[in-house]
C-alpha cells in the first residue's frame, strides 16, 4: 500500500469567493427543466410576461412556441376585464401573435385603447380590419371578450358564428348622448350579457340568446324600437332614462315581450312611458304560463303613467320569490299597501323595501326637467310620495320579513311609534335609511328604535332639520307650512303699533322701571290657551312689549344713533320655538345679539349671559354655556357697564311688524336630542341632520358614529356603549369636540378607538396631546384631523390599517413575547403630572394630525 496523498487546502484571500459558490449562483435551473414542467408554469403566466420569456434563451424560446401552439383560453388583459389590453399592438404583429395559437378557442381582454376605422396604405397601426384579419386568421375561435362598440358590430356582421364572452360593456358613455356612439344590433346575435351606456341603438331586436340587457342613457333611434323585442332566455331587464318614443302604446311589444321571459328576475324600468295599466292586462294574461311569476326585483321609477294596479299585479304574482321593491313617489301610496293587505298573501323571501325611490342620475344632475326633455327623455315631474302612518303599519303586515327599509321624502309620515302594532312587530328589520322625511317626530322616531329588537344600521340624511331663524318669532313652524300666516302676524303688529310707540317713548325717559319676570310668565301662559295661531301672534305682541320694557339700551347723546354691529343686551323671555313638527313651546333664556352679519360663528361680536328668575325663585342658566364662559362674559359685562352707563342708553327696537324670518336677530338653535336605546343597534349614519343632541342610552353593540355636514350637532353623551370603537365627525361647525372626546374617553376600556374629526376651526393639539396623555386611558387612541380638500377616504382605511397592525403587534407582544402590559392608576397620575405622562408617545404629521397612545409595551 503505497503511501497517503497529503491534501492541501487553498487558503482563501479576503476578496475571492469560492468556485463552488459560483457554480451554484450561476446555473441556470430554468434551462433545466423540461419544456412540459415549463408549459405548465406558463399557465400562471399573464401572456405578456410570457412572451417577453421569449427572447431569454433558446430552451425558453421554444417552451414558448410549444404552449402558444397548443393554447386553447388566452386572456390579453390578464384577468383585469376593467384594463386596456397592451399598448404596441399594430396589425401585423397582432396577425404573427394569434398565427402562433392556431388552436385558440376564447380570447379574452380584447379592449385596444384605440382602433382605427380603416387601415391605412403605408402606415402601420393598429385597425378594425386588421384585428378581424387576426381573428379569422383561428380557425377554431369560439368567442372573443370586447368592449368596442364599432369592432363587436364588426364581429357580428363578418364573424357571426362568434360569440361575445362575458359582458360587453362600452367604455365611452356619456350623458348627452354621444352622437359618434352606435351600436347596430342584429337578429340573433350571439351575445349573453349586454351592457349600453350612451348609446344610440335603432332597436332591440329579437336575441334568444340574451340573458341579462341593462340599458342607460340609450337612444333607440327607430319609432317602434321594441316591434321585434323577444328575448325568451332573459333574467335581468333595465331600462334606465332612455330616449325613447313618447308614445305610450309604441311600449306594448316591450311589455308583452317580457312576460314571455319566463326565468326574468331582476325587472327595472326608470323614466319609461309605458301604457298605465298595461301591466295589469298583461300579468292577467300571462302568469298562468308563467309570466313574471320567478321576479326577485322590481323597480318602479318616474314611470308617469305607471298605476297602482301595474305594481300590485306584479306583486302579487311574484310573491313566493320576490326579495326586493323599490317604488317611484306617485305610487307610493297608503291604497297599494291597503290592497296588498287584503291579498292575504305571504311573501317569504321578502327584504328589501325602498319607498319614494327616485334614480340617483336624477338625484345628482344638475340638469332641468326641461333640458332632460330637450335629450329626448320622457316628460316627469315627480312630487313627494303621500304614504301616511296608516300606511306604514301596513307595510309591515304585508312584508312581515323585511330587512332593509329605505324612505324617501315623504312628508306625510310623523310618528314611527304608530307603524307598530300587534300585527307589525318590524321584528326582522336589520337596516333603516331614512332621508328627507321633514315632518317626522323625533322623540316618536327615539321609541320606535327602541321597539326594533333587530335594529343593528340607522342611516339619516337631511333629517330632524332645524327651525329656520326668526320662524319663531312670526308663529311659523320649521318649513312644513303649519303655523299663523304672515299677514295675521301683519294685522296683529299694525293694530299695536301705536301702543308700542308709546310704550318706547315712556321706557326712554323711565329707565328704571323693570316687571317682574314671573308676571311675564304668567302672561305668557294665559296666551297659550285659545288656539295655536292666536297664540302665535299674542306672543309676537308680548315678545315686543318685553323687549321695549326690559330691552337693550344704547348710548344716547343729542340725536345719536347706535352704531351698527354694537353689541345690545339679551332679552330673556318665553320663547316660542318651532320644531319640525308642530309649535313646541320652549322656556330657556336666548342671547339676542346684533351682527355685522348672519353668521353664528363671527368671533367680533359680543354674546352676553343673562339669568332668567321663573316663579319659584330659582335661577336657571343656558345650558349650552360653560362655566369658564359664564365667568368671561360676566367681567365683560361689569366693563360695558362701566364705559356705558345705564341712564345714557337708548333702546333698540327687535320685534317690530316682523313678517319675515329674515330678520337680524341671532336665536339660540332649535334644541333636538337623539335618544338611541337598542339591544342591538351597531351604527349610527347622520348626514346634514338638525340634530343637537346625540345620547347613547343603552347600545351594548353599537360600534361606529358618523355624522356628516350635520350644521348644529354640538354634544355626544354616552352612558351605556362599551364596544364603541370608531367615531367619524366630519364639517360638523358647531361640534363642542372637547365634550365630545371627553365622553369617548371615558368610555370603559374594552375597545381601542378611532376618532376621526374634520374640523372647522383651528385645534390646539397641545391642549388635546395633554388631555389625552394625562389620563388614565389604558387603550389604543388614534384621533385624526384630516384638512385634505377633497376629503380622500383612503387616509381613513390606512389609518385604521395602522392602528389594527399596531393593535395585533402588542398582543402579540404581550401574549407570547410576555412584555408587560400597560397599566393606568391614579398614582401614575401624580408621579407623572409632566409631559410625557410616563407614557411612550409617537407622532406622525401628513396633511393631518395624528395622536397614537401606544402601550409602554
Amino acid at each position: 500500500m503505497g503511501p497517503r496523498k497529503k491534501s492541501v487546502k487553498r487558503c482563501l484571500m479576503n476578496n475571492e469567493i469560492p468556485e463552488e459558490t459560483v457554480s451554484e449562483e450561476t446555473k441556470d435551473y430554468m434551462n433545466q427543466l423540461s419544456h412540459e414542467v415549463l408549459c405548465h408554469i406558463f399557465r400562471y403566466l399573464p401572456l405578456q410576461d410570457i412572451m417577453c420569456m421569449e427572447c431569454l434563451s433558446r430552451k425558453l424560446k421554444e417552451a414558448v412556441t410549444l404552449y402558444l401552439r397548443v393554447v386553447r383560453v388566452v386572456d390579453l388583459c390578464a384577468g383585469r376585464w376593467w384594463e386596456y389590453m397592451p399598448s404596441g399592438f399594430t396589425d401585423s404583429s397582432f396577425l404573427t401573435l394569434l398565427k402562433k395559437m392556431p388552436d385558440v378557442e376564447q380570447l379574452y381582454g380584447l379592449h385596444p385603447r384605440y382602433l382605427e376605422r380603416r387601415r391605412v396604405r403605408g402606415h402601420e397601426a393598429f385597425s378594425i380590419p386588421g384585428v378581424l384579419e387576426a381573428l379569422q386568421a383561428c380557425p377554431n375561435l369560439v368567442g372573443v371578450e370586447t368592449s368596442h362598440l364599432e369592432l363587436v358590430e364588426s364581429i357580428w356582421t363578418y364573424m357571426p358564428h362568434v360569440h361575445i364572452l362575458g359582458k360587453f360593456r362600452n367604455r365611452n358613455g356619456a350623458f348627452p348622448i354621444p352622437p359618434e356612439n352606435k351600436l347596430k344590433i342584429p337578429i340573433g346575435a350571439k351575445i349573453q350579457t349586454l351592457h349600453l351606456v350612451g348609446v344610440n341603438v335603432p332597436e332591440i331586436p329579437c336575441i334568444p340568446m340574451l340573458r341579462h340587457l341593462y340599458m342607460k342613457w340609450v337612444r333607440l333611434t327607430k319609432p317602434q324600437p321594441f316591434k321585434d323585442f323577444l328575448c325568451i332566455s332573459l333574467r335581468t331587464f333595465v331600462m334606465r332614462n332612455c330616449a325613447g318614443p313618447t308614445n305610450s302604446l309604441k311600449y306594448v311589444p316591450l311589455v308583452t315581450g317580457l312576460a314571455s321571459a319566463r326565468n326574468l328576475e331582476h325587472l327595472e324600468m326608470v323614466r319609461v312611458p309605458f301604457l298605465g295599466g298595461l301591466i295589469q292586462h298583461v300579468v292577467e294574461d300571462s302568469w298562468r304560463s308563467g309570466g313574471f311569476r320567478n321576479l326577485h326585483t322590481i323597480v318602479l321609477g318616474a314611470c308617469k303613467n305607471a298605476l297602482e294596479v301595474d305594481l300590485g299585479y306584479l306583486i302579487i304574482t311574484a310573491a313566493r320569490r320576490l326579495h326586493e321593491v323599490r317604488i317611484q313617489p306617485s305610487l307610493t301610496k297608503d291604497g297599494v299597501f291597503s290592497a296588498l293587505k287584503m291579498a292575504e298573501l305571504e311573501f317569504p323571501q321578502f327584504e328589501t323595501l325602498h319607498l319614494g325611490y327616485v334614480d340617483e342620475f336624477l338625484l345628482q344632475s344638475r340638469m332641468a326637467n326641461a333640458d332632460l326633455v330637450k335629450y329626448g327623455l320622457a316628460d316627469v315631474v315627480e312630487n313627494p310620495g303621500i304614504i301616511t302612518d296608516i300606511g306604514m303599519k301596513a307595510v309591515n303586515e304585508v312584508f312581515s320579513c323585511i330587512k332593509y327599509l329605505a324612505i324617501y321624502n315623504c312628508p306625510h309620515l310623523h310618528n314611527p311609534y304608530n307603524w307598530i302594532s300587534d300585527h307589525s312587530r318590524w321584528t326582522r328589520l336589520v337596516d333603516i335609511n331614512l332621508v328627507r322625511c321633514h315632518a317626522l317626530k323625533l322623540d316618536s322616531f327615539g321609541q320606535f328604535v327602541e321597539l326594533l329588537p333587530s335594529l343593528e344600521f340607522i342611516s339619516l340624511d337631511q333629517m330632524f332639520r332645524e327651525p329656520p331663524k326668526g320662524c319663531a318669532r312670526v308663529g311659523l313652524s320649521a318649513g312644513t307650512g303649519i303655523g299663523v300666516s304672515s299677514a295675521l302676524v301683519s294685522n296683529q303688529n299694525s293694530n299695536n303699533d301705536n301702543d308700542n310707540n308709546a310704550q318706547n317713548n315712556a321706557n326712554i325717559h323711565d329707565n328704571n322701571h323693570h316687571p317682574d319676570d314671573s308676571d311675564e310668565e304668567n302672561d305668557f301662559r294665559q296666551d297659550l290657551q285659545p288656539g295655536e295661531q292666536q297664540f302665535a301672534a299674542d306672543a309676537l305682541n308680548e315678545m315686543e312689549d318685553m323687549v321695549q320694557e326690559d330691552g337693550e339700551v344704547m348710548a344716547e347723546s343729542g340725536h345719536e344713533t347706535p352704531a351698527h354691529g354694537q353689541a345690545v343686551l339679551p332679552v330673556d323671555v318665553d320663547e316660542e320655538q318651532a320644531g319640525p313638527s308642530g309649535l313646541q313651546r320652549v322656556v330657556k333664556p336666548t342671547p339676542i345679539t346684533v351682527h355685522d352679519s348672519e353668521s353664528d360663528d363671527e368671533e367680533d361680536s359680543l354674546e352676553l349671559q343673562e339669568v332668567w328668575i321663573p316663579k319659584n325663585g330659582t335661577r336657571r342658566f343656558s345650558e349650552r354655556e360653560e362655566k369658564k364662559r359664564e365667568s368671561e362674559q360676566s367681567r365683560e359685562l361689569s366693563e360695558v357697564a362701566k364705559t356705558k352707563p345705564r341712564h345714557t342708553m337708548k333702546r333698540k327696537r327687535t320685534a317690530d311688524k316682523s313678517t319675515s324670518t329674515s330678520d337680524p336677530v341671532i336665536e339660540d338653535d332649535h334644541v333636538q336630542v337623539l335618544v338611541l336605546k337598542s339591544k342591538n343597534l351597531v351604527g349610527v349614519t347622520m348626514t346634514n341632520c338638525g340634530i343637537t343632541d346625540l345620547v347613547l342610552k343603552d347600545c351594548p353593540k353599537m360600534m361606529f358614529i358618523h355624522a356628516t355636514r350635520c350644521r348644529v350637532l354640538k354634544h355626544l353623551k354616552v352612558e351605556n356603549a362599551p364596544l364603541v370603537n370608531r367615531f367619524d365627525y366630519a364639517q360638523c361647525k358647531k361640534l363642542n369636540m372637547d365634550q365630545v372626546l371627553d365622553q369617548i374617553l371615558r368610555i370603559p376600556p374594552d375597545r381601542n378607538r378611532i376618532i376621526y374629526l374634520r374640523p372647522m376651526q383651528q385645534v390646539d393639539t397641545l391642549t388635546l396631546e395633554q388631555k389625552l396623555f394625562s389620563g388614565p386611558y389604558p387603550y389604543h387612541i388614534c384621533i385624526i384631523h384630516e384638512f385634505s380638500n377633497p376629503p380622500n377616504v383612503r387616509n381613513k382605511v390606512r389609518i385604521r390599517s395602522w392602528m389594527d397592525t399596531i393593535a395585533n403587534i402588542n398582543q402579540e407582544l404581550i401574549k407570547y413575547e410576555f412584555f408587560p402590559e400597560a397599566s393606568r392608576t391614579e398614582d401614575d397620575l401624580k408621579k407623572y403630572p409632566k409631559y410625557p405622562w410616563g407614557r411612550d408617545i409617537y407622532t406622525l404629521e401628513e396633511r393631518k394630525i395624528l395622536r397614537l397612545n401606544e402601550s409602554k409595551g
